[in-house]
């Protein structure tokens, strides 16, 4: 016999059954927000044994790109099918991508199977967000918000030290450490899946809508060239035949998407009406220029901590915990202040300005720069992403028809997706083509430094081979042939730790004075973000959930559909 799908319930969830279903909901956002503090800390690592430092890029900017693609499509699918497969199926392609990662044998290998990884990763946070968005009241949000901060805030301690532990490992059950990174998520998945299974239990009827592949389709040919170019047109050249063909393609994919979503109307994977809607416009541009400056941040400050600062994979990832306590007290106080008091608009104007000063702060750090004051400012600046996560989020939720949750979410997570994706490309394409000019001005200072010719002409430190090729190396370079200096350490950062540091401190400068320009670059994009979010309106938040809201209009449906006809006379 079938098992009887769950009643729809007429009023609120009570605590224990929103209890049952976030713990399923937490094994995979636990899933998603471990990776990425486990590949975030240990990429140097995996970037170097794969000869690409300099293309480390592309492994952050394919999984942004499918995640980025696929995020509405599983809003979109859920609003019509359910939450729960789409969750599941998310769930197991990220399984799947994660083992495809370990046989990686090259940058573009990794990137390639970042790429599948990326289309479960973007089911799972938005899938997760509207479930929530689905069950629990925006003004009761904050009671539960703990237990997420709790998921986040042990992906954030556990995932540098394990992913330092499997990065400083050579090899381990004879695979190589780095390649544990990925090959973890395996069991976890699994758990999760199993979990999701046993607890996600919520009653869903059918909505007979039609599926926008057209609009997939299109979105995908507009994203793609356009991150690409975004990617490798320093090295193509802005002006190349490829750059140019990447940019009239995908400008032609933009435009056939925003052609085909007028022609769906309430079908559309992005209903364009969505955006009319204030609070979902200002929103959904505020959240860009916030994924571009979060993301560009988060890819430079683990590369200064372990370039600059020497640091190994774990200690960057531990020294960034300042970061991570800045995110949870943003989090928890805008939630508690948003809870008793229903208003939320203060949390991410106040929030994107301590965005923009932190960034222009990290400006002015450089390679001589203590560690504390870094951490510092660390703290603003993730009190000003944890005044903007959920806020936003919860605006747009409050914002539209309980029906249209899951494309509410899924356009609130995509529209920060796409700013993190460009964010990434743009701002890591900054650095790696300003850092070879800066190391060749350090480079350029440090031949009239006495210290510097010392260290250049001491037998001891010459018998040091890294040393000895180091000075082979700016000899050929004077003389007019291939700086290898500088190219070496684009594709090998880990050369600089086995320079004598006389020699390593002008490759520390020009890496530290590229980040430098980045967070400029990122601190412009946040006033230009911060202007934005002034036009954020005020809606009053909904008393009741999404879930039960849906459950009393269906049952009212049913009511009128079966009272007798009126008779008339």
């Amino acid at each position: 016999m079938a098992a009887t799908a769950p009643a729809r319930p007429d009023g609120p969830l009570t605590h224990r059954q929103i209890v049952t279903i976030l713990i399923g909901l937490m094994m995979g956002m636990f899933l998603a927000a471990l990776d990425q503090t486990i590949v975030a800390t240990s990429i140097r690592t995996i970037a170097d044994d794969l000869k690409g430092l300099d293309q480390q890029a592309w492994a952050t900017t394919a999984y942004l790109i499918t995640s980025t693609i696929v995020t509405p499509l599983y809003g979109k699918l859920s609003d019509i099918y359910g939450r729960k497969r789409f969750f599941s199926t998310a769930i197991t392609i990220f399984i799947i991508g994660s083992v495809l990662c370990t046989f990686s044998e090259s940058m573009l290998q990794l990137a390639f199977y970042r790429a599948v990884q990326g289309l479960g990763a973007g089911g799972l946070f938005s899938l997760a967000l509207a479930i929530i968005g689905d069950i629990v009241p925006p003004r009761e949000r904050a009671k539960y918000q703990g237990y997420f901060l709790a998921v986040f805030g042990t992906s954030s301690v556990l995932g540098p030290v394990i992913g330092g532990f499997f990065a400083g490992q050579s090899t381990l059950l004879g695979i190589d450490g780095w390649r544990w990174v990925f090959l973890v998520n395996v069991p976890i998945g699994f758990a999760a899946l199993l979990v999701v299974s046993r607890t996600l239990h919520l009653h869903h009827t059918r909505l007979d809508h039609r599926i926008d592949w057209w609009g997939a389709a299109t979105l995908t040919l507009g994203l793609v060239p356009l991150l690409l170019v975004a990617e490798q047109g320093r090295e193509w050249g802005w002006g190349s035949g490829r750059s140019l063909a990447c940019f009239v393609i995908g400008g032609i994919g933009v435009v056939a998407f925003l052609l085909v979503e007028r022609a769906m109307k309430e079908e559309a994977l992005l209903p364009l009406t969505l955006f009319q809607n204030r609070t979902v416009g200002v929103a959904s541009g505020a959240s860009v220029l916030i994924g571009m400056a979060m993301f560009g941040g988060l890819a430079s400050l683990p590369l200064y901590l372990q370039i600059v600062k020497g640091a190994s994979p774990t200690e960057a990832g531990l020294q960034l915990l300042p970061l991570t306590l800045g995110i949870m007290t943003g989090s928890i106080v805008s939630g508690q202040i948003i809870s008793r008091t229903g208003r939320y608009r203060l949390f991410p104007i106040v929030g994107s300005a301590l965005l923009a000063v932190s960034l222009f702060v990290f400006h002015f750090v450089g390679a001589e720069t203590p560690l504390w004051q870094t951490m510092v400012v660390m703290v603003f600046f993730g009190l000003g992403l944890g005044f903007n996560f959920q806020p936003l989020t919860l605006a747009v939720q409050n914002a539209v028809s309980p029906k249209l949750i899951g494309v509410a979410t899924s356009s609130a997570t995509f529209t920060r997706q796409i700013g993190g994706t460009l964010g990434t490309a743009v701002f890591l394409s900054i650095l790696f083509s300003t850092v070879p000019d800066k190391i060749t001005s350090s480079l350029a200072k440090a031949q009239g430094s006495t210290e510097f010719q010392t260290a250049l002409k001491d037998p001891a430190v010459l018998a040091n081979p890294a040393n000895a090729d180091f000075a082979k190396g700016l000899q050929s370079a004077a003389q007019g042939g291939d700086p290898g200096p500088i190219g070496n350490v684009l594709k090998d950062s880990s050369i600089i730790e086995k320079l004598d540091p006389r020699l390593a401190r002008p490759l520390l400068e020009g890496f530290s004075e590229a980040m430098d320009t980045v967070f400029l670059v990122g601190g412009a994009v946040m006033v230009i973000g911060f202007l934005v979010m002034l036009f954020l309106p005020h809606v009053e938040l909904r008393g009741g959930s999404a879930y039960s809201e849906r459950g009393a209009a269906e049952k009212a449906d049913e009511e009128a559909a079966a009272a007798p006809p009126a008779v008339s006379h």
